[in-house]
């Protein structure tokens, strides 16, 4: 008895390891299958192309603000910018056209203001920045099977406020991440500035890896039709979060040893490694997403208590209807009377009176046999409708045989 409990025991433990183990190998095989059907690359390169399109009419309306705001921070910060561009400029095109074209065109803009360079540029960006946070979205519902849920027009509008959220949040961050963990602790007292300085390098880089995750994670719950927890958006912001980590070494490896080669695969290199860049942005933010369905099949989520109490309203209306079958099908009558404060209960018979009602009888059917007398004498009114009925009958049978009669009173 106790050698077949040990053995029982054992064979729990083993089949308990077993389920323990194919988890992960579970959970990666249905990612890898849920992104490969919901076609991941068509859809990470389509968000790559909206936010290539959505960039340079994006920096364009930076540069023609920046012509009205540099006297709010100096000469100096223009043309630090003016520089920068440049700088970028160089590793993209030839000499020729950054001195004829680049240069001169991003001083004039940073030295006089070009309201309507800028506002065209922002409109064009708005236009192919939602068009890009709309394909983040479509790819998330896709993986969670909610795609269409939502109503086109106000998805496309959605996506419209979420990008101007996003632009908001990166007018705020972008400065921080430029300026680095080595020149932050300038902007603080001088006797601050160890102590600052210490910490800024400690925690910079962590603190932005938690902020991308609330992001990513915020993404996840917000986009979806029918919202998750916010917490399981979670894995899946940290896989994407790796992926993109992964990628961009990767990335940087390879332009690595193209500059190294020579200036001429070092500029052409630069473009493709752009748009790559995007491309890697899209994957790993779609990736996460099918992460994070793979997670919901496999484990579902805890129903929220909104979503309990819309449930458990639901199955009060469905056990009410299943009760009362007949106020469904006379409420809704063309008259108005068909709230459920104004239904009154259905007549039960001829002797309800004085609001009683008497107690339900069994329908016959008139080719059902009966089985005893019948027990529910007849209303006064049904005798006299009755006798009526057979002295009618009784006269019509007096006049056929006082007409079928000769006159002598004799039958034919």
């Amino acid at each position: 008895m106790l050698g077949s409990d040990m053995t029982a025991h054992e064979n729990a433990a083993d089949a308990h390891g077993e389920r323990a183990r194919r988890g992960p190998l579970r959970l990666i095989g249905r990612t890898l299958s849920k992104a490969w059907r919901g076609n991941i690359f068509s859809e990470a390169a389509a968000a790559a192309f909206w936010q290539a399109l959505s960039l340079a009419p994006l920096m364009l309306g930076i540069l023609g603000l920046l012509g009205y705001v540099s006297d709010w921070f100096g000469r100096r910060v223009a043309a630090r910018a003016s520089e920068q561009i440049i700088s970028f400029s160089d590793k993209a095109f030839s000499d020729e056209v950054v001195e004829s074209i680049v240069k001169p065109t991003v001083e004039s803009m940073l030295t006089e203001g070009k309201g309507a360079i800028a506002s065209v540029g922002f409109l064009i960006a708005l236009w192919a920045g939602s068009s890009a946070m709309s394909s983040f979205v479509d790819a998330i519902t896709v993986a969670h099977d909610q795609h269409g849920i939502r109503n086109e027009v106000w998805q496309r509008i959605f996506a419209l406020l979420l990008y101007m959220g996003s632009l908001v949040l990166l007018i705020i961050g972008l400065p921080l991440i430029a300026i680095g963990p080595d020149l932050l602790p300038q902007f603080f007292p001088e006797s601050w500035r160890g102590v600052i300085g210490f910490w800024v390098r400690m925690l910079y880089y962590p603190t932005l890896g938690v902020l991308l995750v609330v992001a990513l994670s915020t993404l996840y719950k917000v986009a979806l039709p029918r919202k998750l927890p916010w917490h399981r958006g979670v894995p899946g912001a940290i896989l994407a979060m790796a992926i993109f980590l992964l990628t961009s070494a990767g990335l940087r490896f390879y332009l690595g040893g193209l500059s190294a080669t020579g200036y001429t695969y070092g500029a052409l290199a630069t473009p493709v490694a752009f748009l790559l860049f995007l491309f890697f942005i899209g994957l790993a933010v779609v990736g996460g997403a099918y992460f994070n369905s793979a997670i919901e099949e496999l484990w579902p989520a805890r129903p929220t208590r909104r979503q309990q109490r819309k449930w458990r309203r639901l199955e009060l209306e469905h056990a009410n209807r299943a009760l009362h079958p007949e106020e469904d099908v006379h409420g809704g009558s063309g008259d108005g009377s068909g709230g459920a404060g104004d239904r009154q209960p259905p007549a039960r018979g001829d002797g309800q009176r004085g609001g009683t009602p008497e107690p339900a009888r069994r329908p016959q059917s008139d080719d059902a046999p009966s089985s005893g007398p019948a027990r529910v004498e007849a209303s006064p009114d049904a005798r006299s409708a009755s006798s009526s009925g057979e002295a009618t009958d009784a006269d019509r049978a007096d006049q056929r045989a006082q007409l079928s009669s000769p006159p002598g009173g004799k039958p034919l």
